[in-house]
C-alpha cells in the first residue's frame, strides 16, 4: 500500500473523497487508510476552531485503528468497503470507554463499558472512529448551537446530528452517523449539503443510543452520496434482540439496484402540506429536481397527504411525555445542569395528561394507515394507482441565522425556527417510513436545499435507487464546504 507522504497519485486530498471513491481506492491499494485517516484527521485539526462539530477527536486511537486496518488488508483480509475509512458518531452513540455526554453537562462523566449495537457493527465493518459529535443536548432541539454551518458560519448547521452533517460536509469525517426523532438527521442534512437517511423504524438498532422519544428514535447514516449511504446502510442493517423496536428483516444488498433505470417509478407529489409556508427558492429548487427525475423517466402523480393538521399534535404528543419519562430520575436530581431550552421541554412533559398521549399513539397508529394507503393508492381518489416514492422540501427554508427566533412566511406568517424544521420532516416520524434527504441547489446567499424522499416501509432501496439517479445526472461530484 502506499504511505502517508507519497499523495500524489491521488486526484484530490483524501479528505475530500467520497466514501464510495474512498473504498474503491483502498481496494485498489491505490489509497491506504493511514493516509486517509491522516488527512481527515488533519483537516479536523485545521478548521475545528471555527467549525466545533467535534465533542472530542480521538487522534491517536484513529491512527492505531486505520493501521489496524491496513495491516489486514495487506495480509488479504478485508472487510468491505468500510474496512479503514474515518467516521465519526454522534455523541448519543456508545463507544466502550469513550464518554457519552450527549453534549450535556449532566452527563458529563457517564462512560459506557460497552460499545452500542450500531458501534459494534462499524468495528467489525473494519471502519475506524475519527471522534464523537456534537448533538443538541440530549438531541432536543433542532439548531445545534455548539456547531457551526459548514457552508456559513454565521447560520446554524441543524439539528439535532448538527455535529455529524457539519463534519461530512466540511470533510472532517468520511461518514457519520445520526440519529432522527423528528427531523434530526434529514434537517442538518439539508442545511449543510450533505445526504441524510432516516431508515425504517426498527431496521437499524438503539441499543446503546441514548433515547429522546422510544416510539420515534431512529439512527441512521449522513454521507455525502447516496451510493455511500448505501454502504452505511449495508453495515447498520438488522435485528437486535436488545432492541425491543428491532425487525426481524433478512438482509438487503442496498447497493444492488444503484445505476438501474428509474423509469416507470411514480413519484408522489403533494398538492398540499409540503409547499405550504415554504420559502420560494426552496420549493422552486425542489421542482426543478423533481423535473429533473421526470426526464429520466419516472411519472409524478399528484397525491393529498392525509390527516396533516394532526402532525404537528401527535409529533410533540409522543415526544415531550416520552423525552420527560426518560429524564425524570435525572431532572429532578440536577435540573440546572440541563440548558434553559431543553430544562423548559423536560419539565412541560410532566404536566401532558396520560390521555393525551394515549390520542397521539392512536393518531399515529390511524396516520401509519393512511399513509399506506397514500401509497398503495386507496386513500382517496388523488394517488390513484399508488406510489413509490414521496417527493418535497426536506426543510420548509435554508439555514437560520445563529439566534433566529423565528422565520416570517411569504403570506406574512411567522413560525419559530423548530416548528419550522420539524413540520415537513415529522411525518416520516411518525408513521415510521424511510425517508432521505439530498441536495438539490442553494439559495441566493449560497446556503444549501434539499429534497425529501420519503417511501413506504423497508423501500430503502428504492430512495437510495431514486437519490442516486438524480445524483449522477444533476451533481456529479459531491462538493465539500470551502473553510
Amino acid at each position: 500500500m502506499s504511505h502517508p507522504g507519497h499523495l500524489d497519485h491521488l486526484p484530490t486530498e483524501p479528505y475530500r473523497l467520497s466514501l464510495t471513491e474512498a473504498a474503491r481506492l483502498i481496494a485498489d491499494r491505490a489509497l491506504s487508510p493511514v493516509e486517509l485517516t491522516t488527512s481527515v484527521l488533519d483537516r479536523a485539526e485545521a478548521v475545528e476552531p471555527k467549525l466545533g462539530a467535534y465533542v472530542s477527536v480521538a487522534r491517536e486511537a484513529a491512527l492505531r485503528s486505520a493501521a489496524e486496518a491496513e495491516r489486514e488488508i495487506a495480509a488479504g483480509r478485508p472487510r468491505g468497503p468500510l474496512h479503514g475509512v474515518p467516521m465519526a458518531l454522534k455523541d448519543l452513540i456508545d463507544v466502550a470507554g469513550v464518554p457519552t455526554t450527549a453534549s450535556s453537562r449532566v452527563r458529563a462523566d457517564h462512560v459506557p463499558d460497552a460499545d452500542a449495537a450500531v458501534t459494534e457493527r462499524l468495528r467489525a465493518a473494519g471502519a475506524v472512529l475519527t471522534g464523537k459529535t456534537h448533538t443538541h443536548e440530549f438531541a432536543y432541539g433542532l439548531t445545534t448551537p455548539q456547531t457551526r454551518n459548514a457552508w456559513s458560519p454565521e447560520h446554524i448547521p441543524g439539528g439535532s446530528s448538527g455535529g455529524s452533517a457539519a463534519a461530512v460536509a466540511a470533510g472532517t469525517a468520511t461518514f457519520a452517523l445520526g440519529t432522527d426523532t423528528g427531523g434530526s438527521i434529514r434537517v442538518p442534512a439539508a442545511l449543510n449539503h450533505v445526504v441524510g437517511l432516516k431508515p425504517t423504524y426498527g431496521l437499524v438498532p438503539r441499543h446503546g443510543v441514548t433515547s429522546l422519544s422510544w416510539s420515534l428514535d431512529h439512527v441512521g447514516p449522513l454521507t455525502r452520496t447516496a451510493a455511500d449511504a448505501a454502504l452505511v446502510l449495508q453495515a447498520l442493517a438488522g435485528h437486535d434482540p436488545r432492541d425491543p423496536a428491532s425487525l426481524a428483516h433478512p438482509p438487503e444488498d442496498y447497493t444492488r439496484a444503484l445505476g438501474a433505470p428509474i423509469a416507470g417509478l411514480r413519484v408522489g407529489i403533494p398538492a398540499n402540506y409540503y409547499f405550504e409556508r415554504v420559502q420560494p427558492q426552496v420549493a422552486a429548487a425542489v421542482r426543478t429536481a423533481v423535473d429533473a427525475l421526470t426526464a429520466l423517466g419516472a411519472t409524478t402523480v399528484p397525491v393529498r397527504i392525509p390527516m396533516t393538521e394532526y402532525v404537528h399534535a401527535a409529533q410533540w404528543g409522543l415526544m415531550v411525555p416520552e423525552a420527560t419519562a426518560y429524564h425524570q430520575d435525572m431532572l429532578r436530581a440536577s435540573p440546572g445542569l440541563y440548558a434553559d431550552d431543553v430544562r423548559i421541554l423536560l419539565e412541560a412533559g410532566e404536566f401532558v395528561p396520560a390521555t393525551d398521549y394515549i390520542r397521539a399513539q392512536r393518531t399515529r397508529t390511524i396516520m401509519h394507515q393512511r399513509w399506506l394507503a397514500l401509497f398503495d393508492g386507496t386513500d382517496g381518489p388523488e394517488g390513484a394507482g399508488g406510489i413509490d416514492v414521496l417527493a418535497a422540501p426536506a426543510v420548509p427554508a435554508t439555514a437560520a441565522r445563529a439566534g433566529q427566533s423565528e422565520f416570517t412566511w411569504p403570506d406574512g406568517s411567522t413560525e419559530s425556527v423548530s416548528d419550522a424544521y420539524v413540520r415537513l420532516s415529522a411525518p416520516a416520524n411518525l408513521t415510521g417510513f424511510p425517508a432521505l434527504s439530498l441536495p438539490v441547489g442553494r439559495d441566493g446567499q449560497g446556503l444549501p436545499i434539499g429534497m425529501q424522499l420519503i417511501g413506504r416501509p423497508l423501500a430503502e432501496a428504492t430512495l437510495l435507487r431514486l437519490a442516486h439517479a438524480y445524483e449522477t445526472a444533476h451533481r456529479p461530484a459531491p462538493e465539500l464546504a470551502p473553510l
